[in-house]
């Protein structure tokens, strides 16, 4: 199963981007293969942005593409990993984060532990926090 960040979907879904064609081809190449799939907080992003997010799901499905529940098990992982952010921004910066995990951290886990290959464009932040994972990128 391929796990896909949400930037993925957004990107194949805006014709202008630069990864848009990068992004549309992991989706396919990932659905006719070993799977493709999005969890709640990425789905939770995606209709943020949307003007009909009820019908974001049903849209991301009609793609192939499963819609998960975020394992109970990532809760401890992505805690883990964000408490070294917490700690890398604030030596680094002195800026304070949010005292909640960031999204990113729910979707790192949850490829994590599952034993994922993650498709994402933001390499850098998965792999300072979750280097287990494998990363398909641009």
């Amino acid at each position: 199963m391929m796990l896909l960040d949400t930037n993925v979907l957004i990107y194949a879904s805006d014709e202008r981007s630069a990864l848009c064609k990068w992004a549309r081809r992991t989706i396919a190449d990932s659905v006719a293969g070993e799977g493709a799939a999005l969890n709640a907080v990425s789905l939770a992003e995606l209709c943020v942005g949307d003007a009909e997010p009820e019908s974001v799901a049903d849209r991301i499905r009609s793609w192939g593409v499963e819609v998960l529940d975020i394992p109970v098990a990532a809760a401890e992982v992505a805690a883990r990993a964000y408490i070294a952010y917490r700690h890398r921004r604030k030596a680094d910066s002195d800026k304070d984060s949010p005292p909640m995990p960031l999204p990113d951290f729910f979707i790192g886990a949850h490829a994590q532990i599952m034993g994922w290959t993650l498709a994402t464009a933001d390499e850098d932040r998965y792999k300072a926090y979750f280097p287990k994972i494998q990363l398909k990128t641009p």
